[in-house]
């Protein structure tokens, strides 16, 4: 009889605990070893999430992860990260080294967290709102005036799109207290009024619940939870872009379902595709990853559900196959990329997405943040069918909000009219990666008595 994902939690962390004790983790960051990166070499008890726990940590710290290997066959994992900072040097700060090794090495930290219900909670800073809904123009515009109308001060917030549906985690704090709403009251009329605004949108939630302190991680949660509606409706059955593509393939002589990935690079990539696997119930057995010199990136797992099982029917295979697709496609975002920076004041989140609404523009993705009297928001911006904004509109926007202020980052309409080289990422086709191949990678690790297979 097959366990269910929760008990195989249960049993398995209870027993990674007691071995865990007698086998405490060990890290090791090494700026010796290549000549182009820092490798991060991780070796310790195997539970299920801790390749997550692993990643999150890195992609925390902005650090870009050129090549990776793990394995975890067993109770033992080991994992290799090859990284650099955004600039691609080296991690050579020394309280980002301590960093890593203190968290990694950390009792509590490989532990999964429950997974958590979506609504509004209070916290000893701010309050945090999740929405999740069918996405329309102007939508965040319209949220963020409720908010200012009812003396919120968004202090900080991420947004995602993809297809026709939205999920958004909004940190906020009350204009008179600059602390957390208290009042429980206040906090039912806020989720009541924001309910209303989006009524008629299904499957909103707005309502009281735990709220996982991770925004990204929460929001491949609320996407991830969302795909009943999208599925049903077929909203989440959109061709995929054609720069990612995903194959999905058996592979029986070890009784594991091989997993390949093809898609351009881009930071927090790994994190993205290894949230869903885990959130989806697979562990990652062995896998390898690297950027390609085109651009692009090849990543390779060998996974089974937590249950022992690999994937066991073509419907199984084809739901990994579009939440791959969907998980790294929601944070790509193919628009105008604006940075707005100024001093923080009452209604500014509001104001800047009134201007771009009466522009006639859709936020795809955003990135909100406040600190120390300063915002700086990051807005990914396209037309609603899609099409990028032409310069006379980043002008118009600009008048408004103010030259000095606003920064373009990326605008693929410019970029569009240049001649350039087409980069796009062959595609995976089948799993062309022979099993046995994939230890040849682990083979120089051998000798620093860090691997430990088993089969």
């Amino acid at each position: 009889m097959a366990l269910t994902a929760a008990a195989w939690m249960d049993d398995h962390d209870e027993y990674a605990k007691l071995v865990r004790g007698m086998n405490p983790p060990r890290v090791v960051v090494d700026n010796e070893a290549s000549d182009d990166a820092t490798v991060i070499r991780v070796d310790s008890v195997n539970s299920y999430g801790t390749l997550l726990a692993v990643v999150q940590v890195i992609t925390d710290l902005n650090l870009v992860i050129r090549k990776a290997y793990f394995s975890s066959d067993g109770s033992w994992f080991m994992d290799v990260f090859n990284v650099t900072d955004r600039d691609g040097n080296k991690v050579l700060d020394e309280a980002t080294i301590s960093y890593i090794q203190t968290t990694l090495e950390a009792d509590d930290w490989y532990y999964p967290e429950a997974r958590n219900t979506v609504g509004i909670v209070p916290s000893a800073e701010y309050t945090s709102i999740e929405l999740t809904g069918t996405d329309r123009p102007g939508l965040l515009s319209e949220v963020c005036a409720v908010l200012a109308g009812m003396r919120c001060v968004v202090s900080s917030a991420e947004l995602w799109t993809h297809n026709t549906r939205v999920a958004s985690v909004v940190h906020v704090t009350d204009a008179g207290t600059g602390g957390a709403i208290e009042d429980a009251g206040r906090i039912a009329d806020i989720s009541t009024r924001l309910g209303n605004l989006l009524r008629g949108q299904s499957d909103v939630r707005a309502g009281g619940g735990s709220l996982a302190h991770h925004k990204e991680r929460r929001l491949h949660q609320m996407m991830f939870d969302d795909w009943g509606h999208t599925a049903a409706t077929g909203a989440g059955a959109a061709p995929s872009c054609p720069r990612t593509e995903v194959s999905v393939t058996p592979c029986a002589e070890r009784g594991y379902t091989a997993v390949v990935v093809r898609c351009r690079d881009r930071p927090k990539l790994l994190f993205d595709t290894v949230c869903t696997i885990t959130d989806m119930e697979y562990v990652v057995h062995h896998g390898t990853v690297s950027a390609e010199p085109c651009g692009g990136a090849y990543q390779e797992y060998y996974i089974r559900h937590v249950d022992g099982h690999p994937v066991r029917s073509d419907a199984e295979r084809q739901r990994l196959v579009r939440c791959l697709e969907a998980a790294i496609e929601r944070r790509t975002a193919e628009g105008l990329e604006l940075e707005v920076r100024t001093g923080d004041r009452a209604g500014l989140l509001s104001n800047i997405t009134r201007i771009f609404r009466e522009n006639g523009l859709t936020i795809r993705r955003a990135e909100i943040t406040s600190s120390g009297g300063e915002a700086v928001d990051t807005f990914y911006l396209s037309d609603p069918q899609g099409h990028p904004v032409e310069t006379k509109t980043i002008e118009a926007i600009r008048a408004q909000i103010g030259e000095a202020t606003l920064r373009v980052k990326h605008n693929p309409f410019a970029a569009r009219n240049d001649t350039r080289k087409d980069t796009d990422v062959a595609g995976a086709g089948t799993t062309a990666f022979i099993f046995g191949n994939l230890f040849k990678f682990y083979r120089p690790f051998q000798s620093l008595g860090l691997i430990k297979l088993y089969s």
